[in-house]
């Protein structure tokens, strides 16, 4: 049975760990419950993304209420907090994203674009996928992050002609290499406040995990692409491309920035990348030859009068620059507001902390996703985009974004749910007790909290700091253990509802997140169990791997 708690004053509601027959096991399994919920409707009945969310946000809210005793009325706050965070800033950003793709749609600008790729790679679809699902797409991740580099990347190989699913599925496997430090790390930046370690020091334990999976990307990809002949005959191009981006990403985080990793990382990748199919090109083989469709070649000529083809990289040029001076000059902190949620804040008491539990939405009018609304508005008017038009664009951005931004305001919100009941906690606890194999599962709590919110930022908010606190009861390096939730929850992004909900946005998908979740999922799992078996490795065998603390 759950102690009683002296509340402290304010809180009302204390959260139990074991409210299940005074069972961890039990408890486990019945607060996982909502997650397998939304894994089932998502993997096994091939249900939309937001029914899956929904049913996942009604199970957990019956759970939290009934056997953790969580009171109606915070738990329906903590969903409102939760929800908060999913409109400002995630869908936000990811709005505003769109929206700028959806102008560079408008004005040939992505016309112009594609046409660049055709015209300056080579005729085989599994080197476009290198440069455009990763170099480009890890580019776009960096700036923007939260889901919109899969809607942009994917949409650019359908128009190069790639089916649907296939575009959106090997676009989501790609993304798990830069996501730890996108956005201009800021899931860093989270994890160092939640866990009071110095960022700096977890931005460089990532930074000697991931880049062994990006120099493993490329290959992983092309060989369940197009099997392992392609691996053969294309494997210098892939180890420059992933070994290019491997090396500038574990310089950058370890000797440069943190924040500017994912940005550098893939601009490397990306500019010698392309250097090099311009001089090793692969013998062509006619079967990955790109589809060159008729009607996707016939605004190209209009297009091709507006300044040239270089001009198809003015978007992601102004966007680049735009977001990088934004947030290195500060704008964003502007008009920044920290807003207690009314009724939760502070009234949940963390039994596993022994401490209140903030509820605090910080709310930035002048965040990323404004920075990109401005690129978005430089973009149109050197574009000479009518006024028009732009609103004709922002229409058309509503249109493709209205489910998604249901959809991501349920699993946040889930997840928020999760977080305050104290579900989540004892689903840490549970795996913690693994003990000496903590670190082979440890990858997996990142991979549950990614799966479940959408953003490795949110995702070490959840379980960032339970990590180092089992790390240090169990004996083990807590920079390691807590930089593994960031690394871990990478893997997790590939199969989030919310990331998969924002990449069919701009497909013909929509309803189908269940098909492109079941493509995903056993490539998600795999490569979190290899994270688990480094992390073991790190820790026990190779320890000279952990950046020590400053002192």
């Amino acid at each position: 049975m759950n102690p009683t708690v002296a509340l402290p004053p304010g809180t009302v509601f204390a959260q139990p760990l074991t409210p299940v027959g005074n069972s961890l096991f039990l408890s486990f399994v019945v607060a996982a419950l909502p997650i397998l919920v939304a894994l089932i409707m998502l993997g096994v009945l091939r249900r939309p993304a937001w029914q899956a969310s929904l049913a996942g946000l009604i199970s957990g809210l019956i759970i939290a209420i009934a056997v953790w005793g969580m009171p109606a009325g915070l738990a329906f706050d903590a969903v409102g907090a939760g929800m908060a965070l999913a409109l400002v800033p995630v869908m936000w950003i990811v709005f505003n994203a769109l929206l700028l793709y959806n102008i560079a749609v408008k004005t040939g600008r992505f016309d112009q674009f594609r046409q660049w790729m055709l015209d300056h790679l080579p005729d085989d679809r599994r080197l476009v996928l290198l440069v455009v699902a990763f170099s480009f797409g890890c580019l776009l991740e960096g700036i923007s992050g939260f889901g919109t580099p899969v809607a942009i990347t994917s949409a650019l190989l359908i128009a190069l002609g790639f089916p649907a699913l296939e575009a959106l599925t090997f676009t989501l496997i790609f993304n798990t290499a830069p996501v730890a430090f996108g956005a201009l790390g800021v899931p860093i930046t989270v994890l160092g406040a939640v866990t009071s370690l110095p960022p700096v020091t977890l931005g460089a334990m990532v930074g000697r995990q991931l880049p062994f999976f990006a120099l493993l990307l490329p290959f992983y990809v092309v060989g369940v692409y197009s099997g392992f002949r392609s691996i053969g005959k294309l494997w210098p191009a892939l180890l420059v491309s992933g070994g290019s981006f491997a090396l500038a990403q574990f310089v950058t985080s370890n000797y440069l920035s943190y924040q500017l990793t994912d940005v550098l990382s893939s601009l490397t990748s990306l500019i010698v990348t392309i250097g090099f199919l311009k001089i090793w090109r692969p013998v062509v083989d006619p079967q990955y030859a790109i589809a060159r469709r008729d009607d996707a070649m016939a605004g190209v000529g209009a297009a091709r009068s507006r300044g040239g083809f270089w001009g198809g990289w003015l978007p992601w040029l102004v966007v680049s620059v735009v977001v990088i001076v934004w947030v290195h000059a500060g704008i964003a902190m502007i008009g920044d507001v920290k807003i207690k949620w009314p009724g939760l804040h502070n009234a949940v008491f963390v039994s596993f902390y022994k401490k209140p539990y903030a509820a605090i939405w910080d709310f930035q009018p002048l965040g990323t996703g404004t920075a990109i609304l401005l690129a978005a508005i430089i973009t149109a008017v050197l574009s000479r985009c009518s006024v028009a038009a732009f609103f004709s664009c922002v229409a058309s951005t509503w249109r493709q974004t209205r489910i998604a931004i249901v959809t991501v305001m349920m699993i946040v919100g889930l997840a928020y749910l999760l977080n305050y009941s104290g579900m989540s906690y004892t689903l840490g606890v549970g795996v913690a007790s693994t003990g000496a194999l903590f670190p082979l599962v440890s990858a997996t709590l990142g991979w549950i909290a990614v799966f479940l919110s959408g953003s490795d930022t949110s995702g070490n908010a959840l379980f960032g700091n339970l990590q180092v606190v089992a790390a240090r009861q169990l004996g083990f390096d807590p920079v390691l253990m807590a930089a593994t939730n960031s690394s871990g929850g990478v893997m997790g992004k590939m199969i989030s509802p919310q990331n998969i909900a924002t990449g069919v946005s701009t497909t013909d998908l929509k309803g189908q997140e269940g098909v492109v979740f079941a493509r995903t999922f056993w490539h998600s799992v795999f490569l979190t169990l290899l994270l688990g078996v480094l992390v073991f490795l790190q820790q026990h065998v190779f320890p000279w791997m952990i950046p020590a603390l400053p002192q």
